[in-house]
């Protein structure tokens, strides 16, 4: 959270549309930092060091999603990521949650309440 207490959430999705839908809903709520890949959302977690959540699809050309986590951990420990999936769970997912770099999945299409709910209750989750 910046200093005026506005939550900072860093969307990766290879679909413009997605991402386009996600500002959408979510800009007048958060500040919303926008990335078309795992590269691209690597690099924009580099250089905003003040990324509260993650929120990045999984099945992407290059880096995937939980290749992007894994990377996440490293640049930004303790950042939350959330795999969003339009598939069923996946034994890597389930995997990845275990070890802890991903804090956990939501199926797309998404609900924007799920989303909020999420992002209040993981930044409860951090403060407490």
């Amino acid at each position: 959270m910046d200093t005026s207490g506005v939550v900072t959430i860093l969307h990766i999705d290879d679909e413009p549309t997605n991402i386009l839908l996600f500002e959408v809903n979510f800009r007048n709520r958060y500040r919303v930092i926008s990335a078309y890949s795992g590269s691209e959302g690597v690099e924009k977690l580099q250089s905003n060091p003040g990324v509260d959540v993650i929120f990045c699809d999984m099945k992407m050309p290059g880096i995937n999603g939980l290749e992007f986590a894994r990377q996440a951990a490293v640049i930004q420990p303790g950042v939350p990521v959330f795999i969003l999936t339009g598939y069923d769970i996946s034994p890597e997912i389930i995997n990845a949650i275990n070890q802890g770099w991903v804090k956990g999945y939501i199926q797309k299409p998404f609900e924007v309440e799920l989303i909020d709910r999420t992002v209040n209750a993981t930044l409860r989750g951090q403060q407490g």
